[in-house]
């Protein structure tokens, strides 16, 4: 396969088959808590796979020419802290030059760092092996997967808000099944990618 292929092949999978929420279940917090309102959704995307894509180009390195070689058990603890510290960078590059971002933002720029997606996407290059290259590609794409998990979902719930929904299923049961609703029909993207 060459590497063109493989990067689409990367792509579509991250994005489509193997998308970190709806088919790894991580990031679940944030899409059942954030997807009330498209912008804040899209706003919590676009961060979130700034995050995962920055995250990935510094973690890498870190595994492969540091830890590699006796210390990976560190891996995990070292990869929290390096979120950690990139979170707490963009937040405070974003109140300084960006304002309104920042604001729009809130509460959910800080919550990105304890994101499993964030650090799920990282590990998951290491494990499954990927060089540099691939494993941005794959954080992108895990990063537009969530964007688009997001999307569709907020529209989702705004079309819930105004349905004739059973009083015993308002509020987070009705939130529950339209989220497994919308995991399944992903499943008919399976096989396509890697």
């Amino acid at each position: 396969m060459n590497s063109t292929t493989t990067i689409v092949s990367i792509l579509l999978a991250g994005i489509l088959t193997s998308n970190m929420v709806l088919s790894k279940f991580l990031g679940i917090c944030p899409f059942l808590g954030v997807s009330k309102k498209v912008n804040t959704a899209l706003s919590m995307s676009i961060a979130v796979t700034l995050v995962m894509v920055i995250s990935t180009a510094v973690t890498w390195p870190i595994y492969h020419y540091l830890l590699v070689g006796g210390l990976e058990y560190l891996e995990t603890i070292v990869f929290i802290l390096v979120i950690a510290a990139i979170v707490q960078f963009i937040e405070t590059v974003l109140k300084k030059f960006m304002p309104p971002i920042y604001k729009a933002l809130g509460i959910y720029l800080p919550l990105i760092t304890t994101n499993c997606a964030v650090l799920g996407i990282t590990m998951l290059n290491i494990t499954n092996e990927l060089d540099f290259i691939k494993s941005l590609v794959n954080a992108l794409a895990a990063g537009l997967g969530f964007m688009l998990a997001m999307l569709l979902f907020s529209g989702v719930r705004s079309k819930l808000e105004t349905a004739d929904v059973p009083e015993f299923l308002k509020g987070l049961p009705i939130t529950l099944i339209a989220a497994a609703i919308v995991s399944l029909s992903f499943l008919g993207f399976a096989g396509i990618g890697g």
